[in-house]
């Protein structure tokens, strides 16, 4: 079944790892924005009914309860199987929780990426774990229980001991979901770009190794699953019945549509891209900026692989496909069971580069 992203670039400050195309901007752009994001929705022709809807950002949560709602209303099917909605800790009350409930949200994805002080210091955060501890006790009493927890191995100063305080909390806390993404270095992140300038700013020289990132990966990942928190995507991990289904939608090649700026949606055949910034967003009438056919044999491998269960290679692309599958075979980086493909534990860690072997054949 189809889903719907939307979303909304607006923060209260920019992350220094962020590379997404949000920020802090003014609050008449703001305003404009719900109203071209309302009439975007509102115009749409819906093909099909969605089950998922997903707020992302941007941290969807500072808007206002009655503006999430006006949001929701436009989009069929409330109640859905899930809606989520991305939430930075610190401006969550009971209250506030409990209008998101009744707006039809029912999943809550917390952008903690660290409970050690110093850390989050470095990425421009001002939550403490406390707080974010109050604040899962109030999404509980409101009825939203279907809590996940981003974490991000990799920050400025991290070290194993206290990656492992970290995930003392995620025991403590105990949400049925925690996504682990390891930092990302590139020249649209203030940190990232720090770093690829050899700077010293947001603690770029303190940026563990690569190796050490992908230890905390794996120790993140024995730990989780000592839990009961099973890995079943290479960054999301999950109680059984707790894995996402909106984003099991585009590991699965399901269809999709996105509102919004940045937003990009994808009919089965063709994905689509929305113009990226929220001021053209909002200056133009038509948001949708370009339109390219989908490859889905190459995107089979490029976003199948990433599920843990891996994918089902079609008889001709076991052919298209036999010299790489061969080669990761080989060295280990794939494992074949019966008609399946999957990544082992070391092909998770090298996944670019397997999944770059795929994308140019």
């Amino acid at each position: 079944m189809p889903g719907v992203y939307i979303s909304y670039p607006f923060c209260a400050q920019k992350c220094t790892y962020c590379n997404f195309a949000s920020g802090v901007f003014p609050a008449g752009l703001e305003r404009d924005y719900l109203t071209a994001l309302c009439s975007e929705i509102a115009a749409q022709d819906w093909p099909w009914q969605p089950e998922t809807v997903y707020l992302g950002g941007g941290t969807p949560s500072r808007m206002q309860p009655r503006d999430l709602d006006r949001i929701l209303s436009l989009i069929p099917g409330r109640s859905w199987s899930e809606a989520t909605m991305e939430a930075a800790p610190g401006g969550i009350n009971f209250e506030r929780a409990k209008a998101w409930l009744s707006a039809g949200l029912n999943r809550v994805s917390l952008g903690v990426q660290s409970f050690i002080p110093r850390e989050l210091a470095r990425t421009g955060r001002k939550h403490t774990a406390e707080i974010v501890a109050d604040e899962i006790l109030a999404l509980r009493a409101a009825g939203l229980g279907n809590i996940n927890i981003d974490l991000i191995a990799g920050l400025p100063g991290q070290t194993v001991a206290s990656w492992r305080e970290s995930l003392e909390w995620i025991e403590k806390l105990a949400p049925p979901h925690v996504s682990v993404y390891m930092l990302e270095i590139d020249e649209d992140s203030r940190l990232g770009g720090e770093v690829l300038l050899n700077g010293k700013r947001y603690g770029a020289p303190d940026v563990p190794s690569g190796d050490l990132t992908a230890e905390l990966y794996e120790i993140a990942a024995g730990e989780l699953e000592r839990l009961g928190i099973h890995r079943y995507e290479i960054s999301n991990f999950a109680r059984p019945g707790f894995e996402s289904l909106h984003n099991l939608k585009y590991w699965r090649l399901a269809p999709y549509l996105g509102f919004g700026a940045d937003a990009h949606s994808f009919d089965g055949a063709r994905r689509f891209q929305n113009v990226e910034s929220a001021s053209d967003y909002v200056g133009t009438k038509s948001p949708r900026l370009s339109s390219t056919a989908a490859n889905r044999a190459e995107e089979r491998f490029f976003v199948g692989l990433r599920l843990t269960d891996g994918i089902r290679p079609e008889p001709g692309e076991w052919t298209r496909f036999e010299a790489p599958i061969q080669r990761f075979l080989t060295e280990g980086l794939l494992a074949k069971e019966g008609e399946k493909l999957r990544l082992t534990n070391r092909g998770v860690l090298l996944s670019n580069e397997v999944f770059a072997e795929f994308i140019t054949s």
